[in-house]
């Protein structure tokens, strides 16, 4: 099952870029595999997944230790406790879910003791919604514009999760203002700033969040299913 959805994934991810006119190798896969079993995650990525995403520490460690992600990278990308930086800095990627300041101030100070540069991307609430974190799209402005602050921190890009739309096309105003961040930032040329990744769109709006210049998606339920839970 999971092999066939990630071929129907690619179909669509691909006719949704060729329909925006860009490269469909321009987009990455990444496999949110929260309450997903080690074997579910391997399966994923023996199907062709760019990536893996963990939404929890414990699960993160856990299926390390049973090799859930070997021959794919893994991002951390569900909201991270000050306290667990040090079980993800230097163990991940990518921590894609950087949403606010005294993490960002965490993860240096552990990426500094262990000797490491952690890349990151900054999580941006671009719905402004009181219920989720996120730093504001003058606020991610701004954390980028400091980033030469941070030397074992370095900043690839921005994440999003958009407020729920119920009519389709709902997010794609959205999605373009994170797009329209990800240039700005990006043609700043700040240090310890390499925009290249736009992590935007997941099981139910990644088609629109390609055709509005998203880099990666983040699809879950797609992939392995709603109720495939660990064991």
């Amino acid at each position: 099952m999971i092999q066939e959805n990630i071929a129907r994934i690619r179909a669509r991810m691909a006719e949704a870029a060729r329909t925006a006119g860009r490269d469909p190798e321009e987009i990455q896969l990444c496999a949110a595999s929260k309450m997903n079993d080690a074997a579910a995650v391997r399966a994923a990525v023996a199907a062709g997944a760019d990536c893996c995403g963990e939404n929890r520490v414990q699960e993160l460690v856990q299926k390390q230790a049973q090799g859930a992600y070997d021959g794919a990278p893994v991002h951390f990308i569900g909201h991270l406790q000050t306290n667990k930086v040090r079980q993800v800095v230097g163990a991940v990627d990518l921590i894609q879910s950087v949403d606010r300041l005294d993490l960002l101030r965490c993860i240096q100070k552990e990426a500094a003791k262990r000797g490491v540069v952690q890349n990151i991307l900054l999580e941006v609430n671009v719905g402004g919604e009181e219920s989720k974190s996120g730093f504001s799209v003058r606020e991610a402005a701004e954390v980028a514009a400091e980033m030469g602050g941070y030397s074992n921190v370095f900043l690839q890009g921005l994440m999003t999760i958009p407020p729920i739309s119920r009519a389709p096309g709902g997010n794609r105003g959205y999605f373009a203002e994170m797009r329209n961040l990800f240039v700005d930032i990006g043609e700043k040329k700040y240090d310890n700033v390499n925009m290249v990744c736009l992590s935007m769109g997941m099981s139910d709006d990644y088609a629109d969040a390609i055709a509005e210049g998203s880099t990666m998606i983040r699809v879950g339920t797609a992939i392995f299913g709603a109720r495939h839970y660990m064991k």
